[in-house]
């Protein structure tokens, strides 16, 4: 969204806003008060369609853009549509912070890449319950929308995208299982009586490059084959489309194709809304801001001009527009009968059916949301769970026994009992905003890791040191407090300096200065441990040099990144987050162009993600522990299947039908406890060459496991979980040789076989407007 982005950019806190009062249809004009939209006993979307329809052409088209200004002569009153919440109530057009006291802040959670690290999809759906309790607190005091264009569900295939911070990860499956417990929390259910908010799936589709060697988002065409589409780029909206009713769809900036993806009915229609049956509540689907815009020349230069632009976005399913593109030019594109009055009527009823399924138009009293206020923001359950997600995302990389550090008085280990002075260096060493990372909020504190560490007791020295963009190597505070200090941590990597929205990386590797910086630290020979920030960098000098003991990765971690990365150094809370990005090394950036959107390697491709790719600096999944885990696959599976006789019954969606439950369990055979992510991944020969390495289709976080306990865990696998996609898009179980693998690296694998005929799971439907 770039205007957003510019705004973000400039700093400012005062955005403008557009609120207002509900509909009163007890004491508001008789015409609405008489009209059926306020009759609560009918179907939300007849009761939407009878507002339209007392609306003239002018008013509707009025009412197409994200500022919509309502209608006074029928009670309706201005909306804004825009609003964000991806790691919690954040500034953004339709969401206006106080300067001071009342709803001057909402909790900040970490960005869902390392909320994502955690795989833990009941954290994930208690954020969500949060970030939405505090939306409709904001709502209710006339502070916000009730339409959230939140989550980013495009899977972070490419290492230089300025956007991954907004993603759990680059594997769809584990991006469809977080977004489904994401929705759940956001939404109030998956088909409650009354939303608690809409929220947005973003961005649909094939979405993952801001501006890269000149080739700008606006109007870049991505093209994909039918089988990466399918079985990489839309599981996650199939997710959020046909088994997670999510209220929204935002279509994306870039073309696919050749066509714009605002004007592409075979994906706004086709797919979305008849192969994934998306329209039991009329839901509706919103450009990205000025995606309509950007049909008309001089980007996608897909029509001629502006009238034509928003008559084939209009036509093609795109809803509301982000932006004035709509309101300004749809009046000529009538008049040149480029639509149809009831395609419009159409776009606006599934608009005020979202409306109607929040309550917009019901008495306060009928809307159990409308009695949340100030004291149901920043609650102490909220800054807990905003600690618990920064904690339980925090990656230990490396580790050769010095950590978890034990200080002065408290320490029980002989090898670092007499530390009490900490050297706490780096450009994120003091960060505040720099730990939101981008779509954030106004937040109720934000406790760096120097905050953070000067609340252990310990001396605490404190210098800056490199940053991404500083060009100097000379940091001589830097080094004289290492000097005088028993330990040094130092804090650094990226920023939304060099990675953001609209703006893409070009190396993915530590720079010449930061590395200059940390090879002077770390010839000191003092305990020496390095937190990576922000996004991933090629940490291979760092893994590679004895004298770094150890490296975590803490990814934009939120109000209390700080404190919950001083807690793990320290030993308070135990690391157990996995990577959910591959870390790649920094040639990469050399070996695939970022416009190359397909995953399988060939001469211009070495691979993409995981599931492609074995070059890793450090997989995907990977994390290690301040104890040791044993893990085993304890289920009986057969040798051999026959898949005529697997997914009995009549399913209208055969991939969700049941396969087994695998039964897991982990072992701390170590002397600390710990959580365990159990990661299950599928490998073999079967289906379409060439095969994936693997791909994951279970997970679960085991909480708390004791030294020298044994818990139990079970992970659920489907048809889906054994099928593959081949090249026309349809999903299939296929004969052949399979191989469940547990854990990263593999700890323990469990073979069976399928035989018979192939059965197919989906079959994908052929693009009707494709031009021959």
């Amino acid at each position: 969204m770039s205007r957003f982005a510019t705004i973000l950019t400039s700093g400012l806190l005062a955005l403008p806003v557009v609120t207002a009062s509900f509909p009163d249809c007890q004491s508001g004009p008789e015409i609405l008060k008489n009209n059926s939209v306020c009759d609560t006993s009918k179907a939300p979307e007849v009761r939407a369609a009878a507002i339209i329809a007392a609306m003239t052409m002018e008013e509707k088209m009025n009412n197409t853009g994200n500022v919509a200004p309502g209608v006074p002569r029928l009670g309706i009153p201005p909306y804004g549509w825009w609003s964000e919440a991806l790691h919690g109530v954040a500034l953004s057009p339709g969401v206006n912070f106080a300067p001071s006291g009342d709803f001057s802040y909402s909790t900040s959670f970490p960005e869902p890449i390392l909320m994502g690290a955690a795989f833990d999809d009941a954290l994930i759906e208690d954020v969500a319950a949060i970030i939405s309790t505090e939306a409709r607190a904001f709502n209710n005091y006339n502070r916000s929308g009730l339409d959230f264009w939140t989550p980013n569900i495009n899977p972070y295939k490419d290492p230089r995208w300025g956007r991954g911070m907004e993603t759990p990860g680059e594997d769809p499956f584990h991006l469809s299982s977080y977004v489904a417990r994401l929705l759940t929390g956001l939404q109030g259910g998956v088909d409650p009586p009354i939303k608690k908010i809409v929220a947005t799936c973003k961005h649909y589709a094939a979405y993952d490059l801001e501006n890269w060697h000149g080739n700008n988002r606006m109007r870049f065409n991505a093209e994909v084959s039918t089988q990466d589409l399918v079985e990489y780029y839309l599981p996650t909206f199939q997710q959020c489309a046909r088994d997670s009713n999510v209220g929204s769809i935002m279509c994306s900036y870039n073309a696919v194709n050749g066509v714009p993806s605002c004007a592409d009915p075979y994906l706004l229609q086709t797919i979305l809304r008849e192969h994934w049956g998306w329209t039991k509540e009329q839901q509706y689907i919103t450009s990205d801001c000025d995606a309509v815009l950007n049909v008309a020349p001089p980007w996608h230069n897909y029509t001629q001009t502006a009238e034509e632009a928003v008559a084939v976005s209009l036509n093609a399913g795109t809803d509301l527009d982000c932006g004035t593109y709509y309101p300004q030019h749809l009046p000529a594109a009538f008049e040149q009968g480029l639509f149809n009055e009831s395609t419009l009527d159409q776009a606006l009823t599934r608009q005020y059916t979202a409306l109607v399924r929040l309550g917009y138009f019901d008495s306060p009293s009928s809307v159990p949301y409308r009695s949340l206020g100030w004291s149901d923001v920043s609650t102490p359950e909220a800054e807990q769970l905003a600690y618990a997600a920064a904690a339980e995302g925090i990656v230990l990389l490396k580790n050769d026994g010095t950590l978890p550090l034990s200080l002065g008085s408290n320490s029980s280990s002989s090898t670092n009992s007499t530390i009490s002075s900490i050297a706490v260096i780096g450009d994120w060493a003091n960060a505040t905003l720099q730990m939101q990372g981008n779509y954030y909020g106004v937040a109720p504190y934000l406790h760096s890791p120097l905050y953070a560490a000067q609340m252990l007791g310990v001396k605490v020295t404190y210098a800056n040191g490199p940053s991404q963009q500083n060009t100097s190597s000379d940091w001589p505070d830097a080094i004289s407090a290492a000097q005088n200090s028993d330990v040094v941590l130092y804090f650094g990597g990226v920023d939304i300096d060099t990675e953001a929205e609209g703006m893409d990386r070009n190396n993915i590797t530590w720079t010449t200065q930061q590395l200059d910086v940390l090879n002077q630290l770390a010839d000191l020979n003092k305990p020496f441990i390095v937190i990576q920030m922000g996004d991933q960098l090629d940490n291979s000098p760092l893994l590679n040099n004895t004298a770094v003991n150890g490296l975590l990765w803490g990814g934009y971690p939120g109000q209390s990144g700080g404190d919950a990365l001083l807690d793990v150094i320290t030993g308070k809370v135990a690391p157990a987050g996995r990577l959910p990005v591959t870390q790649y090394p920094g040639d990469y950036v050399n070996q695939v162009e970022m416009t190359d959107m397909s995953l399988r390697p060939s001469t211009s491709n070495p691979g993409r993600t995981y599931k492609w790719y074995d070059e890793a600096v450090l997989p995907f999944g990977y994390g290690l522990h301040y104890t040791n885990f044993t893990a085993k696959i304890t289920s009986n599976l057969s040798a051999s299947y026959d898949i005529a006789t697997l997914g009995a019954g009549n399913a209208s969606h055969p991939d969700l039908l049941p396969f087994q439950d695998i039964g897991i369990s982990v072992e701390n055979t170590g002397d600390t406890a710990s959580d365990f992510v159990a990661l299950l991944f599928i490998s073999g020969e079967y289906g379409p060459t060439p095969q994936p390495l693997k791909q994951l289709v279970g997970y679960t976080r085991v909480k708390s496991v004791q030294p020298g306990a044994t818990s139990e865990a079970t992970v659920p696998l489907t048809l889906g979980s054994l099928s593959r996609v081949d090249d026309m898009g349809n999903r299939n179980v296929f004969a052949g040789q399979y191989s469940l693998l547990l854990d990263v690296p593999t700890q323990a694998m469990m073979n069976f076989s399928l035989t018979g005929d192939s059965k197919v799971l989906d079959t994908w439907p052929e693009n009707p407007y494709m031009k021959a």
